[in-house]
């Protein structure tokens, strides 16, 4: 079944009273399926199907919560995760591979991007049924980076990115419409002072706020 077709059941299905009927879940978890292999995501799906795990702790599958999370990991920087992990007991996320990804998540999120793709080499059977799992990866890093830059070694991004060879990087760069300064070595990325926006505050204070104040100092 085709994603698109597959969503469109899932969400009449999520509707209604049958969101919460665990007769369903076999339905949902082969949509997580579908999402993973056609590199799409359905948010609100996976989080139903995390709730039913909850509310009937005998139909917890935890291949198919693992795939939740790393699903949820491709759209980062959004809160997904956080989201997702907070339907998940505690017992549970103590197990593989829900620790081991738990794990990932917080390198990710505290900027350990070369630490991140060096421990996911011995990690391949996580991700094989994660279509694009790594490029999803990439544009997370692209976008901390494009906040964080102005220029960086050009070294350094193959690095962070995944240790890509130049090709790769050079794809990357096009796709983002950055450019190599003139010695080759760094890449340009943002001029931050362009992206800094001023705003304007002003205060309207009434005579009857200031009047009560005064009232109070007296």
């Amino acid at each position: 079944m085709a994603f698109e077709e597959a969503r469109a059941t899932v969400s009449s299905m999520l509707k209604g009273i049958d969101r919460y009927n665990p007769e369903n879940l076999g339905k949902l978890e082969r949509y997580v399926g579908i999402q993973c292999r056609e590199n799409a995501y359905d948010l609100e799906a996976n989080l139903a199907v995390l709730k039913l795990y909850q509310l009937n702790p005998a139909h917890f599958k935890i291949e198919f919560a693992g795939q939740v999370l790393l699903k949820a990991l491709t759209n980062l920087p959004h809160t997904d995760f956080i989201l997702c992990k907070c339907l998940i007991d505690e017992v549970h996320q103590q197990e593989e591979p829900i620790v081991t990804i738990i794990y990932l998540s917080n390198l990710l999120e505290t900027c350990q991007f070369k630490r991140f793709w060096a421990d996911i080499e011995s990690l391949g059977h996580l991700f094989a049924d994660i279509q694009g799992f790594s490029d999803s990866i990439r544009k997370y890093i692209c976008h901390v980076l494009r906040i964080t830059y102005q220029t960086i070694e050009r070294n350094q991004l193959q690095d962070l990115l995944g240790y890509l060879s130049d090709a790769e990087l050079n794809g990357w760069m096009k796709k983002y419409s950055w450019t190599a300064t003139e010695s080759g070595d760094r890449v340009f990325i943002a001029n931050q002072e362009e992206s800094i926006k001023t705003k304007n505050i002003t205060e309207k204070i009434s005579f009857e706020s200031v009047g009560s104040v005064m009232k109070l100092t007296n």
